[in-house]
């Protein structure tokens, strides 16, 4: 387990390397959870056998104790350092992937830009809060993104399904924004990443 300094606290990053790694993959957590999520467990499973390291980023209030998540500012300036030093250092030399699920999933499609990432993978992204029809929809974030995105959702996922798009895959997957059904999971994000690499 790394720990990275960053502008808003410590994080700290779980390495787990491929043997003969074609690419990099760095995700993070929702906003109430950590990295031991099963679809986060399920898409690093994938991520190996497909010959990419993985690194599972735990954002500094996470580290600091806290289960409330920072504002979307502090998140996405501490992930930004994070994607950069493993760039850097650890993951040097790999196209790097990024993504996380639910909230870290939303900060990975904020950055992505600005990471240089080669493609965004969402886990259980969150559309809308579940039951407030009037709240703003969050598709522009993804909407906005500029390479190749794989989006795995549960189909009764509350916080709604996102459509597909030129660039977005969206995969529906049994279960609900808990994504708790490893095996899709894993077959969605390994098959994503065979052909995106």
């Amino acid at each position: 387990m790394l720990e990275l300094d960053t502008p808003h606290g410590a994080a700290r990053a779980q390495l787990h390397p491929a043997d003969e790694p074609r690419a990099a993959l760095v995700l993070g957590h929702g906003a109430g959870g950590g990295i031991a999520a099963p679809d986060l467990v399920a898409a690093t499973e994938a991520a190996l056998a497909a010959n990419v390291s993985v690194a599972l980023v735990e954002q500094p209030y996470r580290v600091a104790g806290r289960r409330s998540p920072a504002p979307a500012g502090h998140l996405d300036a501490a992930w930004i350092s994070v994607v950069e030093q493993l760039a850097a250092d650890e993951l040097s030399g790999l196209p790097l992937l990024t993504g996380g699920r639910s909230a870290g999933a939303r900060v990975a499609c904020r950055t992505a830009a600005t990471t240089g990432a080669a493609g965004v993978l969402c886990l259980a992204f969150p559309l809308r809060p579940p039951g407030r029809a009037s709240a703003p929809s969050r598709l522009p974030e993804l909407d906005a993104l500029a390479v190749p995105t794989l989006v795995v959702q549960g189909e009764g996922d509350p916080f709604g399904i996102p459509p597909p798009s030129k660039l977005r895959s969206v995969v529906l997957v049994p279960g609900n924004h808990s994504l708790r059904t490893a095996k899709p999971v894993t077959e969605a994000v390994h098959e994503w990443l065979s052909r995106l690499l």
